[in-house]
Protein backbone atom coordinates (compact mmCIF):
# COMPACT_ATOMS: atom_id res chain seq x y z
CA UNK A 1 0.00 0.00 0.00
CA UNK A 2 2.81 2.34 1.10
CA UNK A 3 4.55 2.02 -2.61
CA UNK A 4 0.92 2.25 -4.31
CA UNK A 5 0.82 5.64 -2.31
CA UNK A 6 3.70 6.76 -3.32
CA UNK A 7 2.82 6.65 -7.52
CA UNK A 8 -0.31 7.83 -6.42
CA UNK A 9 0.58 11.16 -4.91
CA UNK A 10 2.81 12.70 -7.73
CA UNK A 11 -0.51 11.98 -9.82
CA UNK A 12 -2.66 13.70 -7.26
CA UNK A 13 -0.49 16.97 -7.44
CA UNK A 14 -0.50 17.02 -11.13
CA UNK A 15 -4.69 16.52 -10.35
CA UNK A 16 -5.55 18.66 -8.18
CA UNK A 17 -3.69 21.67 -10.21
CA UNK A 18 -7.68 22.52 -11.31
CA UNK A 19 -8.34 26.42 -11.46
CA UNK A 20 -11.59 26.36 -12.85
CA UNK A 21 -12.77 24.45 -9.32
CA UNK A 22 -10.85 26.93 -7.63
CA UNK A 23 -12.06 30.18 -9.53
CA UNK A 24 -15.91 28.69 -9.08
CA UNK A 25 -15.51 28.46 -5.57
CA UNK A 26 -13.68 31.66 -4.96
CA UNK A 27 -17.00 33.27 -6.77
CA UNK A 28 -19.27 31.28 -4.81
CA UNK A 29 -17.52 33.16 -1.79
CA UNK A 30 -19.08 36.35 -3.15
CA UNK A 31 -22.78 34.89 -3.18
CA UNK A 32 -25.10 35.22 -0.16
CA UNK A 33 -24.11 32.39 0.95
CA UNK A 34 -20.39 32.67 0.83
CA UNK A 35 -18.73 29.55 3.60
CA UNK A 36 -22.12 26.74 1.87
CA UNK A 37 -22.22 27.69 -1.42
CA UNK A 38 -18.07 27.17 -1.97
CA UNK A 39 -18.35 23.95 0.24
CA UNK A 40 -21.58 22.59 -1.90
CA UNK A 41 -19.49 23.22 -4.84
CA UNK A 42 -16.26 21.07 -3.47
CA UNK A 43 -19.14 18.45 -2.45
CA UNK A 44 -20.11 17.78 -5.80
CA UNK A 45 -17.12 18.17 -7.59
CA UNK A 46 -16.00 14.97 -5.49
CA UNK A 47 -19.27 13.23 -5.51
CA UNK A 48 -19.26 13.40 -8.99
CA UNK A 49 -15.44 12.03 -9.14
CA UNK A 50 -16.00 9.56 -6.51
CA UNK A 51 -18.72 8.46 -8.95
CA UNK A 52 -16.70 8.23 -11.87
CA UNK A 53 -13.80 6.34 -9.97
CA UNK A 54 -15.88 3.65 -8.57
CA UNK A 55 -18.00 3.34 -12.04
CA UNK A 56 -14.98 2.86 -14.19
CA UNK A 57 -13.34 0.18 -12.09
CA UNK A 58 -16.60 -1.52 -11.32
CA UNK A 59 -17.17 -1.70 -15.40
CA UNK A 60 -14.54 -4.50 -15.59
CA UNK A 61 -16.69 -7.73 -15.29
CA UNK A 62 -14.24 -9.82 -13.67
CA UNK A 63 -12.99 -6.85 -11.14
CA UNK A 64 -11.90 -8.80 -8.22
CA UNK A 65 -9.37 -11.17 -10.64
CA UNK A 66 -7.96 -7.90 -12.42
CA UNK A 67 -7.37 -6.01 -9.25
CA UNK A 68 -5.26 -8.97 -8.67
CA UNK A 69 -3.65 -9.82 -11.45
CA UNK A 70 -3.03 -6.95 -13.89
CA UNK A 71 -3.04 -7.67 -17.66
CA UNK A 72 -1.44 -6.04 -20.59
CA UNK A 73 -4.36 -4.41 -21.16
CA UNK A 74 -3.83 -2.72 -17.91
CA UNK A 75 -0.32 -1.03 -19.50
CA UNK A 76 -2.12 -0.35 -22.52
CA UNK A 77 -4.35 1.77 -20.67
CA UNK A 78 -1.56 3.45 -19.31
CA UNK A 79 0.41 3.93 -22.44
CA UNK A 80 -2.36 5.50 -23.70
CA UNK A 81 -3.12 8.23 -21.00
CA UNK A 82 0.62 8.56 -20.73
CA UNK A 83 0.68 9.56 -24.61
CA UNK A 84 -2.87 12.03 -24.13
CA UNK A 85 -0.82 13.65 -21.11
CA UNK A 86 1.98 14.48 -22.87
CA UNK A 87 0.10 15.70 -25.48
CA UNK A 88 -2.10 18.08 -23.34
CA UNK A 89 1.14 19.22 -21.37
CA UNK A 90 2.81 19.90 -25.06
CA UNK A 91 -0.49 21.67 -26.02
CA UNK A 92 -0.75 23.56 -22.97
CA UNK A 93 3.03 24.83 -22.39
CA UNK A 94 3.69 28.25 -22.04
CA UNK A 95 0.45 29.12 -22.37
CA UNK A 96 -0.74 32.03 -19.28
CA UNK A 97 -3.60 31.69 -17.10
CA UNK A 98 -6.39 32.95 -19.36
CA UNK A 99 -9.05 34.91 -17.25
CA UNK A 100 -11.50 32.79 -16.44
CA UNK A 101 -14.96 34.45 -17.42
CA UNK A 102 -17.16 34.64 -13.92
CA UNK A 103 -20.51 32.46 -13.92
CA UNK A 104 -23.54 34.85 -15.16
CA UNK A 105 -25.23 33.55 -11.62
CA UNK A 106 -27.49 36.33 -10.38
CA UNK A 107 -28.27 34.29 -7.11
CA UNK A 108 -26.70 30.68 -6.11
CA UNK A 109 -28.01 28.21 -4.01
CA UNK A 110 -26.27 25.81 -2.22
CA UNK A 111 -28.21 22.86 -4.40
CA UNK A 112 -27.00 25.03 -7.32
CA UNK A 113 -23.46 25.17 -6.40
CA UNK A 114 -23.56 21.38 -5.58
CA UNK A 115 -25.08 21.02 -9.47
CA UNK A 116 -22.10 23.59 -10.92
CA UNK A 117 -19.60 21.75 -8.97
CA UNK A 118 -20.30 18.45 -10.79
CA UNK A 119 -20.70 19.60 -14.28
CA UNK A 120 -17.38 21.41 -13.87
CA UNK A 121 -15.92 17.73 -13.18
CA UNK A 122 -17.96 16.04 -15.85
CA UNK A 123 -16.33 18.97 -18.64
CA UNK A 124 -13.36 19.01 -17.33
CA UNK A 125 -11.81 16.10 -19.32
CA UNK A 126 -8.58 17.25 -19.71
CA UNK A 127 -8.23 17.54 -15.84
CA UNK A 128 -9.29 14.30 -15.53
CA UNK A 129 -6.53 12.21 -17.42
CA UNK A 130 -4.32 12.43 -14.34
CA UNK A 131 -7.44 10.37 -12.79
CA UNK A 132 -7.54 7.92 -15.40
CA UNK A 133 -3.64 7.30 -14.65
CA UNK A 134 -4.40 7.15 -10.98
CA UNK A 135 -7.27 4.14 -11.63
CA UNK A 136 -5.10 2.38 -13.89
CA UNK A 137 -2.20 2.00 -11.27
CA UNK A 138 -4.71 1.33 -8.89
CA UNK A 139 -6.03 -1.83 -10.97
CA UNK A 140 -2.20 -2.59 -11.19
CA UNK A 141 -1.67 -2.93 -7.44
CA UNK A 142 -2.54 -6.43 -5.41
CA UNK A 143 -5.35 -4.89 -3.88
CA UNK A 144 -8.98 -6.71 -3.82
CA UNK A 145 -12.56 -4.73 -4.74
CA UNK A 146 -12.90 -3.51 -1.44
CA UNK A 147 -8.88 -2.28 -1.06
CA UNK A 148 -9.24 -0.21 -4.46
CA UNK A 149 -12.44 0.99 -3.68
CA UNK A 150 -10.91 2.28 -0.20
CA UNK A 151 -7.75 3.83 -1.83
CA UNK A 152 -10.32 5.69 -4.55
CA UNK A 153 -12.44 7.04 -1.86
CA UNK A 154 -9.02 8.53 -0.29
CA UNK A 155 -7.44 10.04 -3.52
CA UNK A 156 -10.57 11.62 -3.80
CA UNK A 157 -10.29 13.29 -0.04
CA UNK A 158 -6.77 13.98 -0.90
CA UNK A 159 -7.92 15.87 -3.73
CA UNK A 160 -10.82 18.04 -2.00
CA UNK A 161 -8.55 18.66 0.84
CA UNK A 162 -6.33 22.11 -0.62
CA UNK A 163 -9.52 23.12 -1.95
CA UNK A 164 -10.72 23.61 1.76
CA UNK A 165 -8.97 26.95 2.08
CA UNK A 166 -11.49 28.64 0.48
CA UNK A 167 -14.27 28.15 2.78
CA UNK A 168 -11.99 28.46 6.11
CA UNK A 169 -11.14 32.05 4.74
CA UNK A 170 -14.11 32.83 4.23
CA UNK A 171 -15.31 31.57 7.85
CA UNK A 172 -12.28 33.32 9.18
CA UNK A 173 -11.59 36.26 7.33
CA UNK A 174 -15.09 37.06 6.53
CA UNK A 175 -16.13 39.78 3.77
CA UNK A 176 -11.93 40.56 4.75
CA UNK A 177 -11.55 37.24 2.26
CA UNK A 178 -12.72 38.16 -0.70
CA UNK A 179 -9.48 40.27 -1.90
CA UNK A 180 -7.31 37.66 -0.10
CA UNK A 181 -8.85 35.28 -2.17
CA UNK A 182 -8.97 36.88 -5.47
CA UNK A 183 -5.67 37.06 -4.71
CA UNK A 184 -4.73 33.75 -4.27
CA UNK A 185 -7.03 32.87 -7.29
CA UNK A 186 -4.78 35.28 -9.70
CA UNK A 187 -1.57 33.22 -8.17
CA UNK A 188 -3.10 29.83 -8.74
CA UNK A 189 -4.34 30.30 -12.10
CA UNK A 190 -0.60 31.60 -12.95
CA UNK A 191 1.09 28.95 -11.17
CA UNK A 192 -1.14 25.99 -12.93
CA UNK A 193 0.15 27.81 -16.48
CA UNK A 194 3.35 27.09 -15.62
CA UNK A 195 3.21 23.71 -13.31
CA UNK A 196 0.68 21.96 -15.07
CA UNK A 197 2.58 21.03 -18.18
CA UNK A 198 5.24 20.24 -16.38
CA UNK A 199 3.20 17.99 -13.88
CA UNK A 200 1.28 16.45 -16.54
CA UNK A 201 4.57 15.38 -18.66
CA UNK A 202 6.24 14.18 -15.97
CA UNK A 203 3.39 11.81 -14.94
CA UNK A 204 2.98 11.23 -18.89
CA UNK A 205 6.76 9.99 -19.35
CA UNK A 206 6.12 7.53 -15.89
CA UNK A 207 3.31 6.28 -17.31
CA UNK A 208 5.05 5.64 -20.88
CA UNK A 209 8.25 4.49 -19.57
CA UNK A 210 6.17 1.47 -17.48
CA UNK A 211 4.37 0.52 -20.24
CA UNK A 212 7.45 0.22 -22.36
CA UNK A 213 9.33 -1.35 -19.25
CA UNK A 214 6.19 -3.77 -19.05
CA UNK A 215 6.32 -5.06 -22.86
CA UNK A 216 9.82 -4.67 -23.33
CA UNK A 217 10.41 -7.30 -20.23
CA UNK A 218 7.60 -8.38 -18.81
CA UNK A 219 7.72 -6.62 -15.53
CA UNK A 220 6.42 -2.49 -15.29
CA UNK A 221 8.21 -0.23 -13.54
CA UNK A 222 5.58 0.47 -10.99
Amino acid sequence: MPDLWAVLLPILLADVLNPVLFAFMVYAVGTDRPVFNPLAALTGHTVAYLTFGILLALAFDTITKRLENPEPVDFVIGLVVGVLLLWVAWRSRGSPGEKKPEPRVERLTPAGAFGIGAVINIVGLPFALPYFAALDQILKADLNAVGATLVIIGYNLGYALPFLVIPVLAIALGERSRPVLARINHKVDRASAVLMPVMLGLVGIALVADAVAYFATGTGLF
